[in-house]
């Protein structure tokens, strides 16, 4: 009887022990890669057009560690450094990132880094081109701090020389307050409001506008749908208060005329 009680008792603990192992939760992964693809019918940067109202095809590779730590790249096709700062090369972007992201409790998060903005061979202001003189490079790097709480992201983000090829703009600012509210079965809807200052820009103008030319605001509203297997559709109406004497290209165009624009995204 002792013997029959014994194994019993070694079964039950047996299965109990499987049990628990089966139930436990995997563990974390020590980093994650992950890849995107996407195609919008107008790249917009802070409100501002960035393909002259036309589509543009996107791509990104983003690295995570369970620490806290990322690095990530995204490029997209762009005319601006073309239409904009007068370059005659300069069609496409190559964003290079990194930086560090933790919890603070009390559902508060933070997200630190640092960003480069690459625009491959272009030549802005460059001797020889057009306007030369009139623009610098426009390769720009930026470092950025963001605190979330609950639905709620406010970003504060600061270049480190000339911003976009705008002369003598070291220390433009960009303040970025978005919301994400889930509305379930996959939808998504975020507002945003943004503020960028580029000191020391004038306009040429009858009237000038002199220093703060370049400063203007942005507001936007997205609604996003998960369509699963990491597939979403976007659809975005965009509206800045820009001086369109600044923001408007050789063609002719404000930069940062009001649109509505789409979006899908593949994340795999």
């Amino acid at each position: 009887m002792k013997i029959k009680s014994s194994l019993i008792v070694l079964a039950a603990s047996f299965t109990a022990h499987v049990a628990i192992a089966q139930t436990a939760a995997p563990a974390e992964p020590v980093s994650t890669v992950s890849f995107n693809a996407g195609a919008v019918t107008d790249y917009r940067f802070r409100g501002l057009t960035q393909t002259a109202f036309d589509g543009a095809i996107q791509l990104g590779v983003d690295y995570a560690h369970k620490s806290g730590a990322y690095v990530g790249a995204w490029t997209s096709n762009v005319s601006w450094v073309k239409d904009f700062n007068l370059a005659t090369k300069g069609d496409m972007e190559l964003d290079l990132y990194g930086g560090y992201k933790s919890e603070l409790g009390a559902g508060l998060s933070y997200d630190v880094g640092a960003i480069r903005y690459l625009y491959p061979e272009n030549n802005s202001g460059e001797i020889g081109t057009p306007g030369a003189g009139a623009y610098s490079n426009a390769n720009t790097t930026e470092v950025y701090g963001a605190i979330s709480y609950g639905v709620a992201t406010f970003k504060y983000s600061q270049s480190v020389g000339d911003f976009l090829g705008n002369i003598n703009s070291n220390g433009s600012r960009y303040f970025d307050l978005t919301l994400n509210f889930d509305l379930g079965k996959g939808y998504t809807i975020s507002p945003h409001v943004g503020r960028q200052t580029v000191p020391n820009q004038t306009t040429a103008t009858a009237a000038p506008v002199v220093g703060a030319a370049a400063d203007y605001s942005d507001v936007s509203l997205t609604l996003s749908k998960d369509l699963g297997n990491g597939l979403v559709l976007s659809g975005t109406s965009v509206a800045t208060n820009v001086n369109q004497d600044f923001y408007v290209d050789s063609k002719g165009k404000i930069l940062g005329k009001s649109t509505v624009l789409i979006g899908l995204k593949y994340t795999f």
